[in-house]
């Protein structure tokens, strides 16, 4: 698909905050068939499940229903096919290194105008990667921050959500509810976490999980 069969595009717009989500519309209208609004994490999950045809999703960073970079870790594995664009305040340069890595399509600052977002969005639709094109994104990382992240990324999106939970404070018994599955079902999927993670603990599981916040990540001191 290309720009000139525009009129195909459906766009999901995951904000929570309303005059944000309407910056967005403006920039995108011309590019989109159908643009559905999302005020919470929850909702933005609810609509994918409920039609999961759209050809993207730009999703706030930090919003009602997720933590960091927990959204996107989700939206990447349930949906691969579904490029994801991250929108947000924090224009911290390792913020943005590590949506990258994690999988998004792009980066949307929200101090960009309106006719910047809209070169951004064309640019994900026509199949690239866009970041601001005066961030340098060629500083290394260092091999331990580069490890978790490829073992964050080998979590199912069940076991993304299981992490989330367990990082929120929840008991077995609360998340098998919030899942709707058993107590058993849960403690499979912790174990998991923890072997993939390369953790004993939930409690270390859960020191993982809080270097998925944005702005949480070392980066390898300037030499």
């Amino acid at each position: 698909m290309t720009i000139a069969d525009s009129s195909a595009y459906r766009l999901l717009i995951a904000d929570d905050h309303p005059l944000f989500r309407t910056a967005l519309k403006e920039a995108v209208k011309e590019e989109a068939a159908e643009i559905v609004e999302a005020g919470s994490f929850d909702a933005a999950t609810k609509a994918l499940e409920e039609d999961s045809s759209f050809d993207l999703v730009l999703l706030d960073l930090t919003m009602p229903g997720v933590s960091g970079f927990s959204g996107l870790m989700y939206l990447r594995a349930q949906y691969p096919a579904i490029p994801v664009v991250v929108v947000s305040a924090n224009e911290d340069p390792a913020t943005i290194r590590r949506c990258m890595d994690f999988g998004a399509s792009g980066f949307i600052p929200k101090t960009l105008d309106v006719s910047q977002m809209r070169v951004a969005v064309r640019a994900v639709l026509a199949g690239d990667n866009w970041t601001p094109p005066d961030l340098d994104l060629s500083l290394a990382t260092d091999d331990q921050t580069a490890k978790l992240v490829s073992r964050l990324g080998t979590l199912t999106p069940q076991q993304v959500r299981v992490l989330m939970m367990l990082s929120q404070g929840l008991l077995n018994k609360q998340i098998a509810y919030e899942l709707s599955v058993s107590e058993a079902t849960v403690k499979a999927h912790v174990s998991a976490i923890l072997a993939k993670l390369g953790v004993e603990s939930r409690t270390q599981a859960v020191i993982a999980a809080s270097k998925i916040e944005a702005g949480q990540w070392p980066e390898r001191a300037a030499s």
